[in-house]
């Protein structure tokens, strides 16, 4: 899939692309496009919430709910967070890139 790059303007494809994309998703709450009230996650629902156990498992399964609704390039075999702090989180999300079948790691997708 081909796209263009939300801050240089320059074409985006391929894995790039896919990480722009699942950063669009997750950093954007549901509810807040005018035309598709669904698109985006939940996790502005969560990031300010006291990180625990039971925090961090709401926080995969809403990065999963969303990527497996709004990413079909992509297929999850693994959400982690790789820091959380008060109002943001740094998520990694391992998966097989189905266009060519590599297993992917994009790590380093903040959430604010």
């Amino acid at each position: 899939m081909k796209g263009t790059d939300s801050v240089t303007g320059k074409p985006l494809q391929g894995l790039e692309h896919l990480r722009q994309s699942i950063r669009d998703i997750l950093t954007t709450p549901v509810g807040s496009r005018v035309m598709r009230r669904d698109y985006g996650s939940r996790l502005y629902e969560l990031i300010d919430a006291p990180m625990t156990r039971e925090t961090l498992l709401d926080i995969y399964a809403a990065t999963a709910e969303a990527l497996i609704r709004w990413e079909s390039r992509l297929r999850i075999t693994r959400i982690s967070t790789t820091s959380a702090g008060p109002g943001q989180i740094d998520i990694a999300i391992t998966g097989e890139y189905l266009p060519n079948g590599e297993v992917v790691t994009l790590d380093g997708i903040r959430v604010t």
